[in-house]
């Protein structure tokens, strides 16, 4: 898939699939879970497994999928959760790097599963075994901690950032936020619910320019009815700390 914004969704195309000028308007809602590509049906509910066994960054899945549980969150209630997606060619530990230093304050607990090839599946034209991998992370947490199902996000950063835009609008009945640091697309089958949304770009990006990403893919998503707070920076093909700060503040505000 060229790095640029594909929008497959009718509803982000053009004014004949519905789409209007108005930021507040939602987007269809549905709660149906449905067998659509890359539809995930796990989803947070009373915990019926004990607890991993420690706080802090722990290793989870069958792979160096990580999970960073704050102090007190294995006793604590509605608990926030980000999905946190690498780059083309990173790790876990690369994905869940912009929050890692606050997801204390915010109490927030991170997953950051790991794309089965060198970047994840959508990027190659269609949803796969990274959707699968993720949704048996996602039981693992949910079975084990208390997560507040109004506090459910992903994000990532460039080809992360793509695949979280695409896999929270396909699954935006789950995802009540959605996070994209330089994103390069936007790929969905079908639109499920209407997460509010974050993007972040660098001015000077030359590896996802942002003439052809953000600034182009922004406009449609918000003339398709989506809430988005969009920051430009001064930068290259990063995630500034100071964005970081503003996508966590953003993340655990009440007024969206």
């Amino acid at each position: 898939m060229a790095r640029f914004f594909v929008v497959v969704a009718c509803a982000l195309l053009a004014s004949s699939c519905g789409g209007g000028a108005d930021d507040e308007r939602a987007a269809p809602q549905t709660t149906v879970i449905d067998a659509s590509p890359g539809r995930l049906t796990a989803r947070p509910s009373t915990p019926s497994q004990a607890p991993d066994e420690q706080d802090g960054l722990i290793r989870i899945g069958a792979g160096d999928e990580l999970l960073y549980v704050p102090p007190g969150a294995r006793e604590a209630d509605g608990n926030g959760l980000v999905v946190m997606l690498h780059g083309a060619g990173g790790s876990p530990g690369e994905g869940v790097a912009p929050f890692l230093e606050l997801a204390d304050q915010a109490g927030l607990i991170l997953l950051a599963p790991r794309s089965k090839g060198a970047t994840w599946d959508i990027v190659s034209g269609r949803f796969g075994p990274d959707v699968a991998a993720i949704n048996r992370l996602l039981e693992h947490v949910f079975a084990r901690y208390d997560i507040d199902p109004e506090r459910v996000a992903v994000a990532g950063f460039s080809d992360g950032a793509g695949y979280a835009l695409s896999l929270g609008l396909t699954n935006g009945d789950l995802f009540h936020s959605v996070v994209g640091f330089s994103p390069g697309f936007i790929s969905v089958a079908k639109e499920h619910g209407s997460p509010r949304l974050f993007i972040s770009h660098g001015t000077q990006d030359l590896v996802l320019p942002i003439g052809r990403t953000s600034r182009g893919g922004v406009p449609r998503l918000r003339a398709a009815g989506y809430r988005v707070r969009y920051r430009e920076f001064n930068g290259g093909h990063e995630v500034p700390a100071k964005i970081a700060r503003e996508a966590v503040d953003w993340l655990v505000a009440s007024d969206g």
